[in-house]
């Protein structure tokens, strides 16, 4: 890859996460909370991070003691907070998730007003991306202005300037009140993306025409619609110019999709599910750590896999990620990479 100062900068979501205490309790029986952080560009770049990338996160953060929270995190982990600015009546955002294992994960979002969707287009400036290697951007920073307008003009300015973009695809359906508008904004610029990710639900979200030809309700699409045209959605995508479309598979793995019509099976590695929430996450700071190292796809997906299969072993997403050393003795203890 080419040289730069630095290697990954992450845009987008960033909150402070309270986990229920009582796994496996029914939300309403709920008795308690722990404090971690979250967002999925904030678990990314905390995993990466950890793995040993030098990284940034561009986000925004209100004026407030769970600001105080997230920063404070980010500077123990070594993730630079020098692009996040601190936005004058907004407030941090904040995520409220039941566990329930092993496939009820519920979670509200707390986004009204939340400061990082109100990165602009100077924040962006500030963070200097041509420094980077690697800018990735996660779809719900499309949702609003003026967020939308700030991560098209980081798009813009990574791909002018030899920097690759990733983008995670990242849908979440009751960010958008119109869900056409959400496949019409990753469709808007996946042109300028190099390697996209996303789970088959996400990937048949974001190449809707019409709301009505797929049913989706509480981020979930079902499984009928799903097999009979994710096959076409991903030609869609990699017809709009990625390079490489990664598709995430949970137990089973990964699949990657090449332009050239090539696909290759990555592999996963089965474990015991506690909580599957920052699980694509893992997989993404995994991912792309083995992509900066200049591995083959293959194997930075394999290490991806991984690091999802760590984190669902545990309750939190960004406080649970993996360091390289414990990382690398789980490949190896699962017969490698």
């Amino acid at each position: 890859m080419k040289q730069k100062k630095f290697d990954l900068i992450t845009m987008g979501r960033s909150s402070i996460d309270l986990y229920s205490q009582n796994i496996g309790a029914e939300f309403i029986h709920i008795k308690g909370f722990d404090a971690f952080v979250g967002g999925s560009p904030l678990n990314i770049a905390v995993g990466a991070s950890r793995l040993g990338a030098s990284v940034a996160l561009l986000t925004g953060v209100g004026n407030d003691k769970i600001a105080d929270f997230i920063l404070h995190f980010l500077e123990e982990q070594k993730v630079s907070t020098h692009a996040i600015p601190r936005i004058e009546g907004a407030r941090t955002s904040a995520v409220v998730l039941g566990i329930e294992p092993p496939d009820r994960f519920p979670l509200v979002y707390y986004r009204d007003n939340c400061a990082d969707s109100q990165m602009t287009i100077d924040h962006v400036i500030a963070a200097d991306i041509p420094q980077y290697r690697v800018l990735e951007i996660s779809a719900t920073a499309l949702n609003i202005e003026p967020s939308r307008s700030a991560v098209f003009y980081a798009v813009e300015t990574a791909y002018d300037n030899d920097v690759d973009i990733v983008l995670d695809i990242d849908f979440r359906a009751d960010q958008w009140k119109d869900l056409r508008s959400f496949g019409l904004m990753v469709r808007a610029i996946l042109p300028k993306v190099k390697i996209a990710i996303g789970t088959e639900e996400e990937i048949l979200a974001a190449t809707l025409q019409h709301s009505d030809q797929v049913k989706i309700s509480h981020q979930q699409i079902s499984a009928p619609e799903v097999k009979g045209n994710i096959d076409q959605a991903i030609q869609k995508i990699l017809g709009s110019g990625p390079e490489v479309l990664i598709v995430k598979r949970g137990s089973k793995g990964a699949t990657i999709h090449y332009k050239d019509g090539r696909m290759e099976e990555v592999p996963g590695y089965p474990v015991e599910v506690l909580n599957v929430l920052g699980a694509g996450d893992a997989f993404a700071s995994g991912f792309i750590y083995g992509y900066l190292q200049g591995w083959s796809l293959y194997k930075a997906c394999r290490l991806g896999n991984a690091s999802g299969a760590w984190v669902v072993q545990k309750p939190g997403c960004a406080n649970d990620m993996p360091y390289h050393n414990e990382l690398m003795q789980f490949v190896e203890s699962r017969g490698g990479l």
